[in-house]
């Protein structure tokens, strides 16, 4: 179990995408670009594969990290602040 609830499942890429379909866009995080490695890096070892999604360029120098649960999303927010939610 990760820190935020959900069981280790072994999902296929196919039931993560439908998995994601149910609760995406959830709980947005915009990030500035030139932190994409390391937010996606964050979300890796804080996050299991079906409880975020990275969308790039979603505005001018802005990227967009989505979370299932608000908890990820607000805890992703202070690790990356001032960086995040700037527009």
């Amino acid at each position: 179990q990760n820190c935020y609830g959900h069981n280790q499942v072994l999902m296929t890429p196919q039931q993560i995408f439908d998995y994601k379909r149910r609760w995406m866009p959830g709980n947005v995080v915009t990030l500035h670009s030139d932190l994409e490695s390391v937010g996606k890096e964050w979300c890796k070892r804080q996050c299991q594969k079906e409880e975020w999604h990275f969308k790039s360029y979603t505005d001018i120098y802005q990227h967009s990290f989505m979370f299932e649960n608000i908890k990820a999303a607000q805890n992703f927010e202070m690790e990356f602040a001032p960086y995040t939610n700037q527009s």
